[in-house]
């Protein structure tokens, strides 16, 4: 099984479309890649230490904040002293192996050393509770679990009355690749060359949870073939992304959780082209642009919110040194920059002016050489979409779920249309049903939902086409543009349907909001719960001398009130009246996952927010007349 290589340079296949009435209800774009026919994952290091040992796969940091470098030979070697000791230990063929840590370079090593013994891998986030802890493992019938700390441990090792079917539990922090690499010293190699010989593009190679924003969680059973649709068709389209263009080899450092399936996937496409990688734990603080300073990535990727932080952090530093106008009219030039299909003379000779005095400041945020980013999980807006292209970064931006391997849609490179989430990944359908709903076909959809009953996944489908849940449609040139969630949507006592989706995104980019929840179901008008982000309100309260105020006071303090209208005022320009927010409640709460209300891919919990704040509620409402 070679490495998939990067195609010449040129411009995107137009997608397939098909008209009902004149208007595009289906768009497709055939594979850049031929099916996998043999093989799976778990080949991935073996094939690049044969192919080219001494490729620098990995970089580690290490304890005094030095990287070293990780060659394909190297990491070979040690998923297979990993699989030895997972055989070592009397994990069979298709046992489930739960994995519950941060985003580090083991988490990866005990990913692929899974594989090569034959096992599926189970990924839990680290911050989940001891009851969604016990769920999932409880449900995928999990016969070992591999954790970061002894905390963790415990949390597990509490459950294990309700966990007879787990039998080991190893833990990162106190040794467990060692541990795992002694006992596999009296295996002989050909055990594991025995289990990759097992298995098949279609072998089970992970149950991916999903958030469960209601009910409990459910596991997505991908399978080798799922990955390998998904990375090798996404590696050929962004070639530019995964093959360097410049001197700078690709490289990227991944920060976003591993037990999702968005850093999953970039994660392995990485060993598939052979992209140098770097893993770090923490997507917040000093930490992570100390991090990204000292790796300095080549391209990054990331969820809206990140992107939000850096542009709102360099907004309110350029304030605080009293260059916010200067800041501003840079953030409009360079939106008119990105959206420009050919700039003009005198819109290159503005940007250029303000390139080193912000532009390259933004750069340098992300570690100075990030040309590109590959961003989902929740729309980035056309604002951000825009600046960012000025500022010198490409955003590709995609859509795409836990049940379809990551991205089905993506921005085809140099044909971007923000606003969208672009055309669909090579080798995927993409259908409007006639409710507004969005199907998906592809060799990248899950097999089915897992059934712990019977010990495999069972079919979602018979024709192939996956329901996802989100409302949408496509433009004339076959872009898609989700505008919501099929069961978020809300209907007003005056029959008005309202998708809460864009107005919620638009004032969670604002700096002063962290999170937005539109209510207005069965309402006579639309409001919202807002709750304030802790960096942004303390740039503000620091600019007005305010800092003597508790939160409480700030929340019926009149100016920020004003602040925030504006920002209300703004989102409503989006929508018509009759789904405007017409009132909003600043909540002195956070809304969080540790407080219920967020899943830990960062989605709302609707149906706990409105529970917790039924009196904020109906405290906006009042009288019930519309403001």
């Amino acid at each position: 099984m070679s490495v998939v290589t990067a195609v010449s340079e040129s411009e995107p296949v137009e997608p397939h479309k098909t008209l009902v009435d004149g208007v595009v209800r289906e768009v497709s774009l055939p594979p850049l890649v031929p099916l996998i026919r043999r093989g799976s994952l778990a080949d991935l290091p073996y094939d690049n230490a044969r192919q080219d040992p001494e490729a620098v796969l990995f970089s580690r940091k290490g304890p005094q904040g030095e990287w070293y470098d990780v060659t394909a030979a190297r990491f070979a070697a040690e998923v297979h002293s990993v699989a030895k000791g997972l055989i070592a230990q009397g994990l069979r063929p298709g046992d489930r192996l739960a994995l519950m840590a941060r985003t580090t370079y083991e988490w990866t090593l005990i990913d692929f050393a899974a594989w090569a013994a034959g096992l599926v891998t189970v990924p839990v986030y680290p911050t989940s509770s001891a009851f969604q802890t016990r769920w999932i493992l409880q449900d995928s019938g999990a016969a070992a679990c591999v954790v970061e700390d002894a905390a963790q441990a415990r949390m597990i090792s509490a459950e294990r009355m309700q966990l007879p079917g787990l039998t080991h539990l190893w833990v990162l922090d106190t040794g467990a690749v060692d541990q795992l690499r002694r006992a596999g010293a009296r295996v002989a190699d050909e055990a594991v060359t025995a289990r990759r010989g097992l298995l098949t593009p279609e072998t089970l190679a992970t149950l991916v949870y999903t958030s469960g924003t209601t009910g409990r969680p459910k596991g997505c059973a991908l399978t080798h073939a799922n990955f390998f649709a998904e990375v090798d068709n996404a590696v050929r389209l962004l070639h530019p992304v995964f093959v360097s263009e410049t001197k700078e080899p690709a490289a990227t450092l991944l920060f976003l959780p591993l037990s999702h399936v968005f850093g999953r996937m970039v994660a392995v496409g990485c060993v598939r082209a052979r992209v140098r990688v770097g893993h770090a734990p923490s997507v917040e603080g000093e930490e992570l642009l100390t991090d990204l300073a000292a790796f300095r990535p080549t391209f990054l990727l990331a969820i809206p919110y990140v992107l939000e932080k850096v542009y709102n952090k360099a907004r309110s530093t350029a304030e605080s040194g009293g260059k916010g106008a200067a800041f501003d009219r840079a953030a409009r030039i360079a939106r008119r920059y990105g959206r420009a299909a050919a700039p003009s003379l005198p819109l290159r000779a503005a940007r250029a002016l303000y390139d080193p005095l912000v532009y390259r400041r933004i750069r340098t945020a992300l570690g100075g050489r990030v040309r590109y980013v590959i961003c989902g999980g929740s729309p980035l807006g056309t604002r951000f979409a825009e600046f960012f292209a000025g500022a010198g970064v490409e955003v590709f931006e995609g859509y795409g779920l836990t049940e379809t391997t990551a991205a089905s849609t993506v921005t085809p490179p140099r044909r971007p249309r923000t606003g969208t989430v672009g055309w669909p990944l090579p080798g995927t359908a993409v259908r409007i049903a006639d409710d507004g709903e969005v199907w998906l076909k592809g060799g990248h959809v899950f097999a089915g939902y897992w059934d712990a009953a019977r010990g495999a996944a069972v079919p979602y489908t018979d024709d192939g086409w996956f329901p996802t849940g989100d409302l949408g449609a496509l433009d004339a040139d076959g872009y898609l543009r989700i505008t919501g969630r099929k069961k978020d949507i809300l209907i007003t006592s005056a029959g008005k349907n309202v998708a809460p989706g864009p107005l919620e995104d638009w004032l969670r980019a604002h700096p002063l909001i962290a999170q937005c929840v539109v209510v207005g179901d069965d309402r006579p008008y639309v409001t919202a719960l807002i709750t304030l982000d802790h960096e942004g309100l303390t740039h503000w309260r620091r600019m007005r001398h305010k800092d003597h105020l508790a939160l409480w006071e700030l929340t019926r303090d009149e100016e920020l009130l004003d602040a925030v209208q504006r920002a209300v005022d703004d989102a409503n320009r989006l929508v018509s009246r009759a789904e405007s927010i017409r009132a909003f409640r600043l909540l002195t709460a956070e809304l969080s996952e540790t407080s219920g209300h967020l899943t830990p891919s960062l989605k709302l919990r609707r149906r706990a927010v409105l529970r917790d704040f039924a009196r904020e509620i109906e405290e906006m409402y009042g009288t019930g007349e519309e403001p």
